[in-house]
């Protein structure tokens, strides 16, 4: 599959990336598991090594090199049992999560909260697994533009990442995906690194972080509602789509600014716009036409100035991981950072 999808089932809607296979939208945590073909394990093996140089074997006469092998204590291959595919190198304190035990932990967490497996996939050739719960929670800002609520979690085969379940938010019009992590918030994140076991008290801690979730809800909602009302200028939409595209350019014409305000002269100002990116100038489009960009809520609006960005860094980055980058990679940092960045503004407005 393209954009670094291995396997993936999904209900409902075909994702923006067209990848995956349709389920039915009733399914459990484990059976959307096994719709996903992530019913496999994976293992700790030994590293080995040649006893001796490769240049210092003679073959036999019929050209075979007996091999002398060494185990190497200290090193770890992370494989997949059902085809032998190394997932990656990792020490001896790396303790493996199973993807088995995630989906575990959301069948448990089903019984409590009114949730439904929406998505689940692996990417990067099994290195990174995800599922997505739907919280049966529907809310609509301005204009009929509706939002979806959701538990996104991620259990990385990759030694040097760490498993994290956390909440985020999913426009319906075109799919844009967000994470609630506004500044000032407690996290509303669990993380836990390979070297510790996903125990009952782990889980427990787990649970509470998504009890967080759910009250912070509220207030995200409240935010994007904000959002939703507050005007913004072209000037500083500009303003907002280089900071966050091109966050060295803006650093430049901030300093400039400062300079001429002083003063100095330093030549003519060269507007912000003839300077933009292929992805600044994308995202300046799509104020205009990103799905949704016309509603009451978003038009002129600074939730639309969020939702600019947000549509390009989920739909139109290129790249083999856009998938991996758009949930948990750069994309997603950029996605956060403009969500902050442009409550920032419209308080200040």
């Amino acid at each position: 599959m393209a954009a670094a999808v291995e396997t993936m089932a999904y209900s409902g809607e075909v994702p923006w990336h067209r990848e995956g296979v349709a389920v039915q939208p009733d399914l459990t945590p484990y059976e959307m598991m096994e719709a996903a073909e992530l019913d496999w394990t994976v293992t700790k093996r030994n590293t080995w090594t040649s006893a001796v140089p490769m240049h210092e074997y003679e073959p036999d006469e019929k050209g075979n090199i007996a091999l002398q092998l060494l185990p190497n204590p200290d090193r770890f291959d992370l494989v997949r049992d059902s085809d032998n595919a190394i997932l990656g190198s990792c020490g001896s304190d790396y303790q493996p999560i199973q993807n088995e035990r995630i989906f575990d932990f959301f069948q448990k967490f089903s019984k409590h909260a009114d949730i439904t497996m929406e998505t689940a996939g692996s990417l990067k050739n099994g290195q990174s697994i995800w599922g997505l719960a739907r919280i049966n929670d529907a809310y609509e800002l301005n204009g009929g533009d509706e939002m979806n609520s959701f538990v996104l979690f991620h259990q990385p085969h990759q030694p040097g990442y760490s498993m994290n379940i956390r909440g985020t938010e999913v426009r319906v019009v075109c799919n844009n995906t967000l994470q609630m992590a506004m500044k000032g918030q407690a996290s509303n994140e669990f993380r836990m690194s390979h070297r510790s076991v996903f125990d009952e008290v782990r889980e427990a801690e787990a649970l509470k972080t998504m009890g967080v979730i759910q009250e912070m809800r509220s207030e995200f909602k409240e935010a994007v509602k904000f959002l939703s009302t507050k005007k913004a200028t072209e000037g500083q939409v500009l303003e907002f789509v280089t900071r966050i595209q091109q966050p060295t350019l803006f650093k430049e014409y901030a300093e400039q600014q400062k300079l001429r305000e002083e003063g100095k002269k330093i030549g003519e100002p060269i507007l912000l716009r003839e300077q933009f990116s292929k992805y600044a100038e994308l995202t300046r489009r799509s104020l205009e036409e990103s799905p949704g960009a016309q509603l009451k809520s978003a038009k002129g609006t600074w939730w639309g100035a969020l939702n600019a960005v947000t549509f390009i860094e989920d739909h139109q980055r290129s790249g083999d991981n856009k998938v991996f980058n758009a949930m948990f990679g750069e994309a997603s940092t950029r996605k956060t950072k403009a969500l902050n960045l442009a409550l920032d503004y419209a308080r200040a407005a």
